[in-house]
């Protein structure tokens, strides 16, 4: 997969297939749409697009955009799109300016003169230009007068998989790991860097490391302790990790911390990719360290017996 930050670094091709969205999470409702992308491209022996965005739309035009959780950072989906044999991802800076366009000039300068759009295949409901101006209606309309053909994958084959990138954000918020995943089709990620802590936890028993994500837009599930797999340099580990405010030693500020098993290395600095596996429990205030620890041994043991399984 070719990745391209510009239409300016992009060659227009004669025969490309083409879809565009934010597609946040990369779920399985974007999976469905990916995949009649790549139908349809073996039909027309063409090569497929990804148009997508960056900074989120809702960044840059929307008064509330700091509360936004997003799913996934642009790496992330960068990733997410690779593993899914696309030829071109095209991410297009989101700016003011290009918000203007109106539907007929993102057809016109985009798809037609930047990309050279023959098969243009988007999710219902879709919409794009000024004000979310363009809809399927108006390419059916329009889009002939530029050689494109227009499909937009039917609302029942969405509905029917129930898949929202809303949906996604809920459930995570609700700690509902299980559903999350479902919807996503893999295990919800994050990545930061490890910090320096209070360094309690190697007093108990259970060193952990601080993870510190840099992206405050990126969405961190709810409070609780988790079952996860965790990528350092290439290697996977596994673990248990606690998203919270600490409140038995009368922690204030939410620290995401994680016990790697079998593992004893000194890894301040450095970057860990974690995957959500499981959820085993709400964040508790005990009343006094020995029950933390206590509970600590037994979510350890939870958190083996479900890897095991």
């Amino acid at each position: 997969m070719k990745v391209y930050h510009s239409l300016e670094s992009f060659t227009p091709l004669k025969n490309a297939v083409v879809t565009s969205g934010t597609f946040d999470g990369v779920h399985q409702g974007h999976r469905k749409i990916l995949s009649r992308l790549s139908e349809v491209s073996k039909q027309q022996q063409g090569e497929t697009v990804v148009l997508t965005f960056w900074p989120h739309p809702r960044m840059v035009v929307s008064e509330d955009s700091h509360g936004l959780q997003l799913l996934s950072t642009i790496e992330e989906k960068i990733e997410l799109f690779r593993g899914l044999k696309i030829d071109h991802l095209i991410i297009l800076p989101f700016t003011r300016a290009f918000s203007e366009l109106s539907p007929t000039e993102f057809i016109q300068q985009v798809l037609v003169e930047s990309i050279g759009t023959k098969r243009f295949v988007i999710g219902y409901d879709h919409r794009f230009g000024r004000n979310r101006e363009g809809s399927f209606e108006f390419l059916q309309r329009v889009a002939p007068n530029y050689g494109i053909q227009v499909e937009e994958i039917p609302r029942q084959d969405i509905d029917e998989l129930a898949i929202s990138s809303t949906r996604i954000r809920k459930a995570l918020l609700a700690g509902d790991i299980a559903v999350a995943n479902g919807l996503l089709g893999r295990p919800y990620q994050f990545s930061g860097v490890v910090v320096k802590g209070k360094q309690l936890g190697r007093t108990l028993g259970y060193p952990t490391a601080n993870i510190d994500v840099k992206e405050n837009y990126k969405l961190i599930p709810a409070n609780g302790v988790y079952v996860v797999k965790v990528k350092h340099q290439e290697k996977v580990h596994h673990g248990m990790l606690n998203i919270g405010v600490r409140p038995t030693v009368d922690g204030t500020s939410r620290t995401i911390e994680v016990n790697l098993f079998n593992f004893d290395q000194d890894i301040y600095g450095e970057k860990l990719s974690v995957e959500l596996l499981a959820y085993l429990r709400t964040e508790l205030k005990f009343g006094n360290l020995d029950d933390l620890v206590a509970q600590i041994a037994e979510d350890q043991q939870k958190a083996i017996t479900y890897l095991n399984e």
